[in-house]
């Protein structure tokens, strides 16, 4: 029987019961928008991430694209990311009218290069042509980005930093969460995320109280909150006094439900995710080259990506073997026709180039067993050593 990539269902016998009840309760209850588990999510989530403030929205995606709304972020803008990542983190620059501006990452967490954005802002500042605006770091695979290194820089030329921990979410630096030093950090509770609903959805973290007012409105199409309402009156529903142009970004109740249930067990699905991550090490580390955490990081494991001069032909010899394996990111955004005219950083972005070829994920989740684990370790190993 092939070992899944990822097994969803091992989870979900785990929860059992209270899971299922959790869902019925809703089904039941009616209150399938907006219902009292959207803010009992967010307050559980904002303890969980360190975060005072927190919104659940449609998507990691809308998370995205939400705080650079609520900044003004639109034509004329930059905003600096990393081309090994997934394109929803450069496609929400154009979706507000504003222009990414792509950047290298470093050749062992596969995270932003702070050299290469900094030479990326003072090219865009040179030019003249953009406004720099913002910083989209990603906690690829899992694992925090330099968040100090990346604060620092930020902070040098007035911009804002924005934490897409669509994959990390829960992962560390030095004991704290990447929120302590953006801007927001936001998530993505796509299944397949460590901390993954049934359906879409994702949240944005901050600290900033008249951000996240801002946030509640954008959500519902520009709703007025409490804020606007200072000094004025109107009597009927708020959601009907639209203040600013908005979006429809809400979470369904039912997901809600489910991540409550789920958030109850993430501590201890990460620290499993460690074990399994230091268990290929030790079995891998000497064949392939395995995956480098940044110093003082936790990471969360997303996926466990190794890398290897014959990729698809370890690919091919796995699949034989009834092991599957995925591979993050083939194209890189900049080299991707619709992505192609927008700038990147100078010099180019060689690591994403060299990385692109080589990298291949292999089967991680908590409820990997060591039998399993032992199978894609030997199918690994059998191809290496055989070439």
């Amino acid at each position: 029987m092939p070992i899944p990539f990822i097994d969803l269902q091992a989870q979900r016998q785990r929860l059992g019961q209270p899971l299922e009840d959790a869902i019925l309760k809703v089904v039941r209850s009616g209150a399938y928008i907006m219902g009292p588990e959207i803010a009992a999510f967010e307050a559980a989530l904002g303890a969980f991430g360190d975060a005072p403030h927190v919104l659940s929205c449609a998507s990691g995606t809308d998370a995205l694209i939400l705080p650079l709304m609520a900044w003004g972020i639109g034509p004329g803008d930059a905003v600096f990311c990393p081309s090994f990542t997934f394109a929803a983190t450069a496609e929400v620059m154009p979706l507000v009218g504003a222009s990414p501006v792509f950047v290298d990452v470093l050749p062992d967490t596969y995270n932003m290069d702070p050299a290469s954005l900094e030479a990326a802002i003072a090219a865009v500042k040179a030019a003249g042509e953009l406004t720099p605006r913002a910083i989209i770091a990603v906690d690829l695979f899992g694992q925090p980005a330099d968040y100090p290194a990346l604060r620092a820089i930020a902070d040098a030329h007035g911009l804002k930093l924005i934490a897409d921990s669509a994959q990390g979410f829960g992962c560390t630096l030095h004991g704290q969460h990447p929120i302590h030093w953006a801007d927001v950090a936001t998530t993505s509770f796509f299944p397949a995320k460590p901390l993954g609903a049934y359906g879409d959805g994702g949240a944005v973290l901050t600290k900033d109280a008249r951000l996240h007012d801002l946030l509640v409105s954008l959500r519902v199409h520009g709703q007025a909150v409490k804020s606007d309402l200072e000094g004025r009156t109107f009597e009927h529903d708020p959601r009907y006094l639209n203040v600013r142009v908005g979006t429809n970004s809400r979470m369904d109740t039912i997901q809600a439900a489910v991540l409550l249930e789920k958030l109850k067990i993430f501590p201890d699905e990460i620290a499993a995710r460690n074990r399994v991550a230091a268990r290929y090490a030790q079995g891998l580390s000497d064949v392939v080259t395995t995956p480098t955490v940044i110093e003082g990081g936790v990471s969360v494991w997303a996926q466990y990506t190794i890398e290897a001069e014959n990729r698809d032909g370890l690919a091919a010899a796995l699949r034989e073997k009834g092991v599957p394996t995925a591979v993050y990111y083939p194209l890189p955004i900049h080299r991707q026709g619709v992505y192609s005219g927008y700038p990147v950083a100078p010099g180019g972005l060689p690591v994403t180039d060299g990385k692109a070829s080589r990298v291949i994920s292999l089967p991680m989740h908590p409820y990997l067993t060591e039998a399993d684990q032992d199978q894609v370790i030997a199918a690994v190993r059998g191809f290496v050593e055989g070439q």
